[in-house]
């Protein structure tokens, strides 16, 4: 009996914008002498969100017209006459899966054997020129396509202009918005997409591999030459784009995309997330590839970063050059691990030999107050967003190391309890 993808997928299609990866963070400075304790503080709400207002959203339109409208103004108006923000937008912006569930969890739902299985039945579908033009592997492009639509089967049915409207308004990244909704915009105004066919997802990634406006834009490819960039209804068109923003991002030909490896007991694992180093050097320090062997050539040669995705109790892999490429997609560890463990498993390499800790998901309120007690503290995590990126991990690293623990730079809901706890 033929199993329901969608089901599989319809809590993980992609939902964030394809961006530019996170650079490896480096180790700063040693933290401070550990504050005296202090009484415990009541957990930090979350930050209010701005709740859907028509009137303050006709002042934000025409704030918009004025920034980007320029000699397209009155078509722009046109398209957004009579629009209101989507609150079921707001809502999904600040709960994205990659970022707030363990990274266990969400690999195995999004590099499921079932995911991998109707991965290998849909090969065939990556048309042959396309691996050879732009060198990424169909593994990969079938990952990224089951990943991020469940094979075409959810792309999505959200006004694009709508979402990105509501996002711009809300302005947690109203640039970026702002930038990408004049591109939606855009598709519609030069006769590219029909304005009823210009559906995505809750935050405008769009079609089979969830493009966003500009990618459409700059990288779409007619790969089966009817003079229309498809990527909703031609799965060539679709791949082959996909395959032209990885190419253009600097993808390695002939590379992995990384490795899962061993480290020693002795393992400093204030190194891990940091400065790349060559396959010499770990290998010098005691690292191993988990099912032996070592890696090409030319991946030895390349700065491979160690990742501790849920800390030092789970897997720990090697990130070459290309996992970096596959975060163009989406800008989240757990998310590029599982388009490469997906496509390792595509092409018939065994899984992993660690195992994931049964960590629980982190709250939204944790993972704000976690932030906001690092600051306090004096460990700088950057942005106080909710989304646990390179800057909060680098800050929970000197954290750890003020406080004797071990420096993984894993925020577990235990933990982010506590550090509020000290505030």
């Amino acid at each position: 009996m033929r199993l329901d993808y969608r089901l599989v997928l319809i809590a993980a299609v992609s939902a964030c914008a394809p961006m530019l990866p996170e650079a490896p963070p480096v180790i700063a400075s040693p933290a401070p002498p550990r504050a005296a304790p202090v009484a415990p503080a009541p957990a930090v709400p979350t930050p209010p969100r701005a709740t859907p207002d028509q009137a303050g959203f006709e002042g934000w339109k025409q704030g918009f017209l004025s920034r980007k409208g320029g000699a397209r103004r009155a078509l722009y108006e046109q398209q957004l006459a009579n629009l209101t923000p989507d609150p079921e937008v707001i809502r999904l912006d600040s709960s994205q899966p990659e970022f707030s569930r363990p990274a266990g969890a969400y690999i195995a739902n999004a590099a499921s054997a079932a995911r991998i299985a109707e991965a290998r039945r849909r090969i065939d579908a990556v048309p042959w020129a396309v691996t050879q033009r732009f060198g990424v592997p169909s593994e990969i492009l079938v990952s990224i396509w089951g990943n991020e639509s469940s094979f075409g089967q959810v792309q999505g049915d959200k006004d694009v202009i709508r979402s990105l409207a509501t996002l711009a308004f809300d302005g947690r990244r109203r640039d970026w918005a702002e930038d990408q909704l004049k591109n939606a915009l855009d598709i519609v105004v030069d006769g590219r997409r029909e304005r009823a066919g210009l559906l995505g997802s809750w935050a405008g990634a769009m079609g089979q591999t969830q493009f966003m406006p500009d990618n459409y834009l700059r990288l779409g490819v007619d790969q089966n030459g009817d003079g229309h960039v498809d990527i909703w209804g031609s799965d060539a068109d679709a791949l082959a784009s996909a395959a032209n923003l990885l190419a253009q991002a600097g993808w390695k030909r002939g590379q992995a995309w990384g490795y899962e490896i061993q480290l020693p007991a002795n393992f400093d694992y204030a190194l891990a997330e940091a400065d790349g180093r060559p396959w010499s050097d770990w290998a010098r320090r005691g690292v191993t590839l988990a099912r032996g062997g070592a890696p090409t050539s030319e991946e030895a040669s390349e700065n491979g970063v160690i990742l501790l995705p849920q800390g030092a109790r789970g897997p720990a892999f090697l990130a070459l050059p290309n996992h970096y490429i596959i975060r163009r997609y989406n800008n989240s560890v757990s998310y590029a691990l599982a388009i490469g463990l997906t496509a390792d498993g595509v092409a018939g390499k065994p899984g992993l030999v660690g195992t994931w800790p049964n960590d629980g998901p982190i709250s939204r309120e944790q993972r704000f107050g976690a932030q906001t007690a690092l600051a306090r503290a004096g460990y700088d995590p950057g942005a106080i967003d909710g989304v646990v990126g390179s800057g909060t991990r680098r800050a929970l690293k000197q954290w750890q190391i003020a406080h004797g623990r071990i420096a993984d730079g894993y925020l577990t809901a235990a933990l982010a309890d506590e550090l509020m706890r000290g505030m």
